[in-house]
């Protein structure tokens, strides 16, 4: 693949190459025939990713400049997502019927950004640069980790059930730590970006809620407990379940998480089918299956202000994507762990707006906030998000149903 040549000097032109690089790094073991695959209409194929991110860069940043032209007009049409302000847009579900342009194509497209968008970077004679350029690289590694998904999702759908790389190392002890519930804080608080480095418009603007007495277990939960809930009957249950929900297992037939194998006993990864380790936190579980185990444990999701205030104290550090993505891994140490990477967090709440929410303006403004109606929040992280894309603010969501991401669930309780 066409490497950009790295940066040296200026830091933002540094922080450029090493995002950019690192989404070509995850599509390296991939073929041609791997990249056009899109298994189902909510994921897209590995080359449209790479397309879509650069787009972004050349529609949001290259076009304030006057004198660039774009590399292919037509492509605006193929590789727009939503931005319906734009103009119109290829329908979603048809992304993998882009034969052409070839990967060969789109790897030229993204060389060709490249090096107008650093010539722009090092001239440094636009100001205003500096937060679209930031708002383009963590739009990248929000795909990054959705490429990541969506080949998982396609290699399963595969009948010879191919492995994407080979089993990544286990860091930590076989066993995972005994569950407890903690204390977390209550009265008022506050909550939203504090205002200090990049935050995106949704995690604005930080105001005060109300806590009521509560504890948060201190791990998530393992796949033992989970199979405890499916040897128990859980998907037999409709008292278990919400109304939607119900409707959602009867429909699909789900009897277990997406990817574990009818033995109940492994479960196909990034690294192909694997033995199901109990100690690991469950993973690739929809909302509904989330609060669903949560009923039958005698517990609850957490809110999202709870889950913000306790990790608001905590470093951001996990088991998050730094080079080729971990798999997730056992709990270990004492008070909160796992807070941060691992899986992501489904939380009780939904997907809203904040008090006084603004857009972006603009166009920009339909990156998150057209979205706040049947979304729910996830938090914290997984094994597949970059390590610098994190923040005790930042705001996941998907659907309810959704289960292809890395998707797992803390139990709260009230006190």
């Amino acid at each position: 693949m066409t490497q950009l040549r790295p940066i040296a000097g200026d830091t933002l032109a540094q922080r450029y190459w090493r995002v950019r690089q690192q989404s070509l790094q995850l599509c390296a073991g991939l073929t041609a025939e791997d990249m056009m695959v899109q298994s189902m209409p909510d994921a897209s194929p590995a080359k449209w990713h790479l397309a879509h991110t650069t787009w972004f860069f050349e529609q949001f940043v290259l076009g304030r400049d006057p004198g660039y032209r774009p590399r292919d007009p037509a492509w605006h049409y193929l590789f727009n997502s939503y931005y319906q302000s734009l103009g119109p847009m290829h329908a979603r579900p048809q992304r993998g019927l882009l034969s052409r342009p070839a990967l060969e194509e789109v790897l030229t497209y993204r060389h060709h950004v490249d090096e107008a968008l650093t010539s722009m970077l090092l001239r440094g004679d636009d100001g205003a640069l500096g937060p679209l350029v930031e708002l383009g690289l963590q739009h990248e590694q929000q795909h990054q980790e959705l490429l990541l998904t969506d080949i998982q999702h396609a290699l399963w759908c595969n009948p010879l059930l191919p492995a994407y790389q080979p089993p990544s190392p286990t860091t930590v002890a076989p066993t995972s730590i005994p569950l407890q519930f903690l204390p977390g804080d209550e009265g008022v608080r506050d909550m939203g970006h504090a205002g200090a480095g990049f935050a995106f418009d949704n995690e604005t603007p930080r105001h005060r809620v109300l806590l009521a007495p509560h504890a948060l277990a201190n791990r998530l939960v393992t796949n033992e407990e989970f199979a405890a809930f499916v040897h128990g009957g859980g998907y037999r249950e409709p008292s278990l379940w919400l109304s939607d929900g119900w409707a959602t297992v009867q429909r699909e037939g789900w009897r277990r998480p997406l990817y574990w194998q009818p033995d109940l006993a492994s479960a196909f990864s990034l690294a192909g089918v694997r033995a199901l380790d109990p100690a690991t936190p469950v993973c690739h579980v929809s909302y509904y299956e989330a609060d669903a185990f949560a009923r039958w444990a005698g517990a609850r999701l957490p809110t999202e202000s709870e889950w913000e205030v306790a990790a608001a104290v905590l470093p951001v550090e996990g088991n998050l994507l730094d080079g080729l993505p971990r798999a997730p891994q056992a709990a270990h140490g004492r008070g909160l762990s796992q807070m941060y990477g691992d899986t992501w967090e489904w939380t009780a709440s939904p997907y809203v707006a904040y008090p006084g929410f603004r857009p972006l303006p603009g166009s920009l403004g339909e990156y998150n906030g057209k979205f706040m109606c049947g979304q729910w929040v996830l938090r914290g992280g997984s094994c597949a998000t970059p390590r610098d894309h994190l923040r005790a603010s930042y705001r996941n969501f998907f659907p309810p149903q959704a289960r292809w991401q890395f998707a797992g669930l803390r139990l709260a309780k009230d006190r």
